[in-house]
């Protein structure tokens, strides 16, 4: 069977706040049909919910698994993925430059993936406190540190954010 025939339908989404039309194929998901369609920072760390990797905020659900999300339920939705953070101009979010500043990327695997657990927490918790940080990033696996820069650099960036707004683009 050729890729053109596995093809079944496709999907509009908006990707970091810009329309696109996904291919999909039968049974795929999420993480699948934005890896094909080139958003390479979703990544496939364990295609079982566990990991992180695959983070995304997907509209209204807030931060979820790509890798557990059937592609065909997500026509007209809103995806962020990590460049979704960026603003308009091209400039990091807060929470990557303490990222950077505190050297909490290591090999970038599993980068995303955290930027997004750590975004969605401050979306509710301007404020958080350490514990607070370690259970929003429970649910992602890095296997190159010990969290503790990633912690620091999550409440480092909380601190530089204002607190009527900690969206990049103010709704994502």
């Amino acid at each position: 069977m050729s890729d053109e025939e596995e093809t079944i339908s496709s999907i509009h989404v908006r990707i970091n706040g810009e329309r696109e039309q996904l291919a999909i194929e039968h049974g795929e998901t999420l993480m699948a049909s934005l890896r094909r369609a080139g958003h390479y920072s979703v990544k496939n760390g364990c295609d079982e919910g566990v990991c992180g990797a695959c983070n995304v905020i997907l509209g209204e659900r807030g931060l979820t698994r790509s890798c557990l999300v059937p592609a065909a339920s997500c026509d007209g939705a809103d995806v962020m993925t990590v460049e979704g953070l960026l603003d308009d101009a091209g400039n990091l979010h807060p929470l990557q430059e303490e990222f950077l500043e505190h050297g909490a990327a290591q090999c970038g695997y599993c980068i995303p993936g955290i930027l997004l657990s750590a975004y969605d927490l401050l979306q509710d918790n301007v404020n958080p406190t350490e514990d607070e940080v370690a259970n929003a990033l429970s649910g992602n696996i890095c296997r190159c540190t010990g969290y503790v820069q990633q912690i620091e650099a999550i409440q480092a960036a909380a601190d530089r954010l204002p607190h009527s707004e900690t969206s990049a683009e103010g709704d994502a």
